[in-house]
Protein backbone atom coordinates (compact mmCIF):
# COMPACT_ATOMS: atom_id res chain seq x y z
CA UNK A 1 0.00 0.00 0.00
CA UNK A 2 2.90 2.77 0.71
CA UNK A 3 4.56 2.14 -2.55
CA UNK A 4 0.76 2.04 -4.69
CA UNK A 5 -0.56 5.11 -2.65
CA UNK A 6 1.95 6.63 -0.14
CA UNK A 7 0.60 9.28 1.79
CA UNK A 8 0.89 12.63 1.03
CA UNK A 9 -0.04 16.29 2.86
CA UNK A 10 -3.06 18.03 2.46
CA UNK A 11 -1.54 20.47 0.21
CA UNK A 12 -1.38 18.38 -2.76
CA UNK A 13 -4.36 17.15 -2.45
CA UNK A 14 -5.73 20.87 -2.53
CA UNK A 15 -3.69 21.74 -5.95
CA UNK A 16 -4.76 18.37 -7.79
CA UNK A 17 -8.19 19.01 -6.78
CA UNK A 18 -7.53 22.90 -8.13
CA UNK A 19 -5.70 21.32 -11.27
CA UNK A 20 -8.56 19.46 -11.80
CA UNK A 21 -11.39 21.62 -11.21
CA UNK A 22 -10.42 23.80 -13.72
CA UNK A 23 -9.28 21.47 -16.27
CA UNK A 24 -12.63 19.77 -16.04
CA UNK A 25 -14.37 23.52 -16.91
CA UNK A 26 -12.06 24.02 -19.52
CA UNK A 27 -13.10 20.85 -21.55
CA UNK A 28 -16.90 20.77 -20.20
CA UNK A 29 -19.84 23.07 -18.91
CA UNK A 30 -19.83 21.73 -15.65
CA UNK A 31 -22.69 22.09 -13.67
CA UNK A 32 -23.20 21.31 -9.80
CA UNK A 33 -26.46 19.97 -8.02
CA UNK A 34 -26.93 19.45 -4.62
CA UNK A 35 -23.58 19.96 -3.32
CA UNK A 36 -25.26 21.73 0.10
CA UNK A 37 -26.59 18.20 1.08
CA UNK A 38 -23.38 16.56 1.44
CA UNK A 39 -22.30 16.29 5.25
CA UNK A 40 -19.75 18.28 7.11
CA UNK A 41 -18.16 15.15 8.50
CA UNK A 42 -16.83 11.83 6.85
CA UNK A 43 -19.52 9.46 4.71
CA UNK A 44 -19.43 7.11 1.81
CA UNK A 45 -19.81 8.68 -1.15
CA UNK A 46 -20.98 6.35 -4.09
CA UNK A 47 -21.28 7.66 -7.78
CA UNK A 48 -22.61 6.47 -10.98
CA UNK A 49 -19.88 5.37 -13.45
CA UNK A 50 -19.75 5.47 -17.19
CA UNK A 51 -16.15 6.63 -17.81
CA UNK A 52 -12.76 6.33 -16.75
CA UNK A 53 -13.44 10.61 -16.29
CA UNK A 54 -15.67 10.12 -13.67
CA UNK A 55 -13.34 10.74 -10.59
CA UNK A 56 -11.69 13.38 -12.04
CA UNK A 57 -15.02 15.38 -12.76
CA UNK A 58 -16.10 14.15 -9.32
CA UNK A 59 -12.98 15.66 -7.76
CA UNK A 60 -13.05 18.91 -9.11
CA UNK A 61 -16.48 19.38 -8.01
CA UNK A 62 -15.66 18.83 -4.00
CA UNK A 63 -15.36 21.20 -1.46
CA UNK A 64 -11.69 21.53 0.20
CA UNK A 65 -12.93 19.89 3.10
CA UNK A 66 -13.53 17.14 4.49
CA UNK A 67 -10.82 15.45 2.73
CA UNK A 68 -11.75 12.69 0.16
CA UNK A 69 -10.23 9.71 -1.02
CA UNK A 70 -11.08 7.25 -3.81
CA UNK A 71 -11.30 3.66 -3.14
CA UNK A 72 -9.55 2.07 -6.04
CA UNK A 73 -9.05 1.89 -8.62
CA UNK A 74 -8.12 -1.54 -9.62
CA UNK A 75 -5.14 -1.19 -11.20
CA UNK A 76 -1.42 -3.12 -10.87
CA UNK A 77 0.65 -0.91 -10.79
CA UNK A 78 -0.31 2.82 -9.48
CA UNK A 79 3.19 4.20 -10.61
CA UNK A 80 2.31 4.26 -14.44
CA UNK A 81 -0.04 6.45 -16.28
CA UNK A 82 -0.92 9.95 -16.24
CA UNK A 83 -3.93 9.42 -14.51
CA UNK A 84 -2.63 6.93 -11.78
CA UNK A 85 0.22 9.52 -11.89
CA UNK A 86 -2.28 12.67 -11.06
CA UNK A 87 -4.13 10.33 -8.31
CA UNK A 88 -1.21 8.67 -6.66
CA UNK A 89 0.43 12.19 -6.57
CA UNK A 90 -2.39 13.75 -4.74
CA UNK A 91 -2.75 10.66 -2.27
CA UNK A 92 -5.99 10.25 -3.09
CA UNK A 93 -6.55 6.73 -3.85
CA UNK A 94 -6.96 3.58 -1.75
CA UNK A 95 -6.17 1.38 -4.42
CA UNK A 96 -5.99 -2.62 -4.75
CA UNK A 97 -4.83 -5.13 -7.60
CA UNK A 98 -6.15 -7.00 -10.01
CA UNK A 99 -8.33 -10.39 -8.70
CA UNK A 100 -8.94 -8.21 -5.63
CA UNK A 101 -5.15 -8.87 -4.45
CA UNK A 102 -4.93 -6.18 -1.21
CA UNK A 103 -8.49 -5.31 -1.17
CA UNK A 104 -8.20 -6.39 2.48
CA UNK A 105 -5.37 -3.73 3.40
CA UNK A 106 -7.76 -1.54 1.86
CA UNK A 107 -10.66 -1.62 3.13
CA UNK A 108 -8.85 -1.39 6.81
CA UNK A 109 -7.33 1.92 5.32
CA UNK A 110 -10.53 3.17 4.10
CA UNK A 111 -12.11 2.47 7.56
CA UNK A 112 -9.19 4.07 9.28
CA UNK A 113 -9.88 7.05 6.77
CA UNK A 114 -13.16 7.64 7.37
CA UNK A 115 -12.43 6.88 11.50
CA UNK A 116 -10.51 9.95 10.97
CA UNK A 117 -12.66 12.10 9.31
CA UNK A 118 -12.29 11.56 5.31
CA UNK A 119 -14.61 10.59 3.29
CA UNK A 120 -14.52 7.70 1.30
CA UNK A 121 -15.76 7.87 -2.95
CA UNK A 122 -16.64 4.43 -4.22
CA UNK A 123 -18.15 3.78 -7.74
CA UNK A 124 -20.66 1.33 -6.77
CA UNK A 125 -20.81 -0.31 -10.03
CA UNK A 126 -17.86 -1.60 -9.67
CA UNK A 127 -17.36 -1.33 -13.33
CA UNK A 128 -18.01 1.43 -15.99
CA UNK A 129 -21.21 1.40 -18.22
CA UNK A 130 -23.12 2.32 -20.96
CA UNK A 131 -26.31 4.50 -20.83
CA UNK A 132 -26.48 7.99 -19.31
CA UNK A 133 -29.47 7.47 -17.31
CA UNK A 134 -28.82 3.36 -16.84
CA UNK A 135 -27.62 1.77 -13.23
CA UNK A 136 -26.05 -1.21 -12.87
CA UNK A 137 -26.69 -3.17 -9.75
CA UNK A 138 -24.02 -1.74 -7.44
CA UNK A 139 -22.06 -3.90 -5.05
CA UNK A 140 -21.48 -4.35 -1.32
CA UNK A 141 -18.62 -2.37 -0.69
CA UNK A 142 -20.16 1.00 -0.10
CA UNK A 143 -22.84 -0.14 1.99
CA UNK A 144 -20.53 -2.23 3.78
CA UNK A 145 -18.15 0.26 4.54
CA UNK A 146 -20.68 2.82 5.66
CA UNK A 147 -22.20 0.40 8.19
CA UNK A 148 -18.85 -0.95 9.61
CA UNK A 149 -17.65 3.19 9.98
CA UNK A 150 -21.43 4.30 11.38
CA UNK A 151 -21.37 6.72 8.25
CA UNK A 152 -23.85 7.50 6.22
CA UNK A 153 -24.06 7.41 2.13
CA UNK A 154 -24.39 9.86 -0.10
CA UNK A 155 -25.41 8.98 -3.61
CA UNK A 156 -23.99 11.36 -6.50
CA UNK A 157 -24.87 10.76 -10.36
CA UNK A 158 -22.54 11.74 -12.89
CA UNK A 159 -23.71 12.27 -16.58
CA UNK A 160 -22.67 13.69 -19.52
CA UNK A 161 -19.12 11.75 -19.53
CA UNK A 162 -20.93 8.69 -21.68
CA UNK A 163 -18.72 10.54 -24.23
CA UNK A 164 -16.65 13.60 -23.44
CA UNK A 165 -17.27 15.80 -26.35
CA UNK A 166 -15.33 19.19 -26.17
CA UNK A 167 -17.90 21.85 -24.30
CA UNK A 168 -20.76 19.37 -23.63
CA UNK A 169 -22.59 19.61 -20.82
CA UNK A 170 -21.52 17.32 -18.02
CA UNK A 171 -23.71 17.38 -14.20
CA UNK A 172 -22.88 16.52 -10.92
CA UNK A 173 -25.62 15.63 -9.19
CA UNK A 174 -25.46 15.13 -5.29
CA UNK A 175 -28.30 13.47 -3.24
CA UNK A 176 -29.65 13.37 0.28
CA UNK A 177 -27.37 11.16 2.44
CA UNK A 178 -28.55 7.76 3.35
CA UNK A 179 -28.65 7.05 6.87
CA UNK A 180 -27.70 4.17 8.66
CA UNK A 181 -30.55 2.02 9.79
CA UNK A 182 -31.45 2.47 13.60
CA UNK A 183 -28.94 0.33 15.66
CA UNK A 184 -27.05 -0.67 12.36
CA UNK A 185 -23.60 1.48 12.98
CA UNK A 186 -20.69 -1.06 13.37
CA UNK A 187 -22.75 -4.41 12.31
CA UNK A 188 -22.11 -4.60 8.86
CA UNK A 189 -24.64 -7.80 9.01
CA UNK A 190 -26.39 -9.06 5.21
CA UNK A 191 -29.98 -7.51 5.83
CA UNK A 192 -28.02 -4.14 6.55
CA UNK A 193 -26.36 -4.34 3.98
CA UNK A 194 -28.89 -5.57 1.61
CA UNK A 195 -31.02 -2.56 2.73
CA UNK A 196 -28.40 0.18 2.19
CA UNK A 197 -27.58 -0.97 -1.10
CA UNK A 198 -31.06 -1.15 -2.29
CA UNK A 199 -31.78 2.10 -0.78
CA UNK A 200 -28.71 3.66 -2.40
CA UNK A 201 -29.78 1.59 -5.73
CA UNK A 202 -33.11 3.79 -5.95
CA UNK A 203 -31.81 7.16 -4.55
CA UNK A 204 -28.71 7.28 -7.52
CA UNK A 205 -30.91 6.07 -10.58
CA UNK A 206 -33.73 8.87 -9.53
CA UNK A 207 -30.85 11.08 -9.71
CA UNK A 208 -29.16 9.97 -12.95
CA UNK A 209 -32.81 9.66 -14.85
CA UNK A 210 -34.01 11.99 -17.81
CA UNK A 211 -30.61 12.58 -18.86
CA UNK A 212 -30.51 12.27 -22.55
CA UNK A 213 -27.94 9.95 -24.29
CA UNK A 214 -25.52 11.95 -26.21
CA UNK A 215 -24.36 11.13 -30.08
CA UNK A 216 -20.71 10.41 -30.06
CA UNK A 217 -18.81 13.56 -31.08
CA UNK A 218 -15.80 14.54 -33.19
CA UNK A 219 -13.09 12.33 -33.52
CA UNK A 220 -10.61 13.45 -30.77
CA UNK A 221 -13.33 13.36 -28.07
CA UNK A 222 -14.32 9.48 -29.33
CA UNK A 223 -10.25 8.68 -28.78
CA UNK A 224 -10.33 10.53 -25.65
CA UNK A 225 -13.22 9.12 -24.31
CA UNK A 226 -11.95 5.64 -25.31
CA UNK A 227 -8.67 6.06 -24.74
CA UNK A 228 -8.91 4.44 -21.15
CA UNK A 229 -12.34 3.16 -21.03
CA UNK A 230 -11.62 -0.77 -19.54
CA UNK A 231 -15.05 -2.29 -21.29
CA UNK A 232 -15.56 -6.35 -19.52
CA UNK A 233 -17.20 -6.85 -23.19
CA UNK A 234 -13.92 -5.68 -25.26
CA UNK A 235 -16.15 -3.20 -26.24
CA UNK A 236 -18.56 0.07 -25.83
CA UNK A 237 -22.15 -2.05 -25.35
CA UNK A 238 -25.07 -0.70 -26.99
CA UNK A 239 -27.66 1.36 -24.84
CA UNK A 240 -30.54 0.02 -23.51
CA UNK A 241 -33.59 0.30 -25.49
CA UNK A 242 -36.14 2.37 -22.74
CA UNK A 243 -39.82 2.20 -23.35
CA UNK A 244 -40.40 5.96 -23.11
CA UNK A 245 -38.14 9.14 -24.46
CA UNK A 246 -35.90 10.84 -22.12
CA UNK A 247 -36.36 14.06 -20.73
CA UNK A 248 -33.59 16.20 -21.62
CA UNK A 249 -32.82 18.35 -18.21
CA UNK A 250 -33.13 21.70 -18.12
Amino acid sequence: MRTQAPSHSHRRWLLARAFLRVLTRLYSRVRVEGLEALPDGPSVLCFSHQSWADPFYLFGTLPGKPRVYFFGPEQEDMRRGFRNWIMRWSGAVVPFQPGKRGLVAATRRAEALVAGGAVIAIAGEGRIHSGESELLPLLDGPAYLALRAGVPIVPVAINGTSWLGFRRSVRVRYGVPIPLPEGAAGAATREAVDAMTARTWASLHTLAAGFPDPSPPHAVGRRLTEMFNDWPEGARPPIPVRDEAPVVPE
